[in-house]
């Protein structure tokens, strides 16, 4: 019989880095959510073209729906960095380093990251 971890070789500490655009645009969305919520008085509105008065209308009537989806998106960022650890887990991604990885990049990245995890086919190899 094979071990479990022979069977798995190349799948106990498969890691794909996230693409950069997807990445950048996560980034920059939950960095601009950010500073609307803990420093709306140092945005230039004036300098951002129509996402100026877009973010000023939003902090204006919509302030508590701004924290809200603020606070949301990053609970949605726990929730796939735990489902990130399931899914290395049910693939055969053993390896700790890996398994941290993939939760730290699905933290900071989403579905950026965590496409490529969900993508991911191990080759199963016939236990004898």
């Amino acid at each position: 019989m094979v071990a479990k971890s022979e069977a798995g070789g190349a799948a106990a500490s498969y890691f794909r880095v996230a693409r950069p655009l997807p990445s950048l645009v996560t980034v920059l969305v939950l960095g601009y959510f950010g500073w609307m919520i803990f420093w709306p008085e140092s945005i230039p509105y004036q300098s951002l073209g129509p996402l100026g008065p877009f973010t000023q209308y939003l902090l204006k009537h919509h302030h508590t729906l701004v924290h809200a989806w603020y606070w949301l998106a990053w609970m949605i960022h726990v929730g796939e960095s735990l489902y990130a650890i399931v899914l290395c887990k049910s693939k055969g991604i053993t390896n700790t380093w890996t398994q941290l990885l993939w939760f730290l990049q699905t933290f900071l990245f989403g579905l950026a990251s965590l496409y490529y995890l969900i993508a991911f086919r191990p080759k199963h190899q016939k236990q004898t």
